[in-house]
């Protein structure tokens, strides 16, 4: 049950405090979504888990299943990748995203996230390799990151990976369903968003390389299952989403050392209805910068640029699996003004990305993966 305290301070985020908490979605179809439509590029990919550009006519597609597949001019190639590491499909696991080098064009670097064997203990959890590919081939494979301890469970991967403009790698890692003990220990991998350099060694300025109870990869903690996350092309930061339980999936912007509250603050509540914690806030947790009650089920996240989209541009576009549509929200800095609904039923949206083409990308699981065009 939601307590009386819990329910008003709800009540008071909704009403006196829209710029940091959710609204309700416009769910009207508005002028913008008019001037864009989908275009299907391929089906034949079970679930799209990430999508790299290798160049502007060319994606590296993760299929979660264990598969990376090449679309090429539009056309999916039939010739899997080979070379990938042996990996754990079972739940929410398998091979997850998958990231080029800011330096490709040079160093013909990729990186890529899946559900390891490689850490300590029965299971498997979040790993990244890196390698280079040739003729659908991988090489010079190294494991440059993997969190421990491994588990059975099949949930909460999280999994996401991005580059900063320095050119360190985060890697989102979700609670791995134990939410009592991951996210809150700084010396457990599980429930934080890690940076590392790009070969796996360690920043010197991460926040808690010198701290002897922590692993000094992390870089934030308390967070749940981060499905989502994309560096803001002008300022640089690294923003995420992740997934709450019953209600309170969060946006945050991630700074060094903070703790984003999982699972001592929460907008949701267990799947049964009833409530684990009666607290949204707390002295020393970072607030969301938007959060949804009911879930929506956050996947995939990109900024979007440049002049095909005049509509859209400066906002975030978030994909939603629970109920197949796209969610743009408007910004005005760091705060969250207001979110729009765009193409309901499209499908069960797993990632959306701005290509290296220019255009927007929504991959779903089994409806194909589609390119937003203009409508005129």
């Amino acid at each position: 049950m939601i307590t009386i305290t819990r329910l008003f301070g709800i009540m008071f985020c909704v009403v006196f405090t829209n710029s940091v908490c959710a609204q309700q979605p416009k769910t009207s179809l508005s002028g913008s979504i008019h001037s864009y439509k989908p275009q299907l590029v391929t089906k034949g990919i079970d679930i799209p888990w990430g999508m790299a550009w290798l160049d502007e006519k060319t994606i590296l597609v993760s299929d979660r299943k264990g598969e990376l597949r090449v679309i090429s001019n539009g056309i999916l190639l039939h010739e899997k990748v080979t070379g990938l590491p042996e990996l754990r499909a079972q739940g929410q696991g398998g091979l997850l995203d998958v990231a080029v080098d800011p330096n490709y064009n040079e160093n013909g670097l990729i990186y890529f996230s899946y559900s390891g064997l490689e850490g300590e203990g029965e299971g498997a959890h979040t790993s990244v390799m890196r390698a280079k590919l040739q003729d659908f081939k991988l090489t010079e494979q190294a494991v440059i990151f993997d969190a421990g301890p491994n588990s059975i469970k099949g949930q909460h991967f999280g999994s996401r990976l991005s580059f900063d403009k320095q050119g360190y790698l985060y890697i989102s890692s979700g609670d791995r369903g134990n939410r009592d003990v991951n996210p809150q220990r700084l010396d457990r991998d599980a429930g934080k968003i890690h940076r590392i350099n790009s070969d796996g060694s360690i920043p010197k300025d991460n926040p808690f390389i010198a701290q002897k109870d922590a692993n000094s990869s992390v870089y934030s903690f308390g967070h749940r299952n981060p499905q989502g996350m994309a560096m803001h092309p002008v300022t640089g930061d690294i923003w995420t989403h992740e997934h709450g339980p019953k209600g309170g999936d969060e946006i945050n912007i991630i700074q060094p050392g903070a703790n984003y509250g999982w699972p001592v603050i929460s907008f949701g509540v267990n799947y049964s209805g009833s409530s684990f914690t009666d607290l949204t806030e707390k002295e020393g947790m970072q607030q969301p910068a938007w959060y949804w009650v009911p879930s929506i089920a956050p996947s995939g996240m990109t900024f979007v640029n440049g002049d095909i989209y005049p509509d859209w541009k400066g906002k975030i576009l978030v994909g939603s699996l629970k109920f197949a549509y796209l969610v743009a929200l408007e910004l005005d800095g760091n705060k969250v003004l207001s979110q729009e609904i765009l193409f309901p039923g499209i499908g069960r949206v797993r990632n959306v990305v701005q290509g290296a083409d220019g255009y927007i990308y929504v991959a779903t699981d089994g409806a194909g993966i589609f390119k937003i065009v203009p409508s005129k």
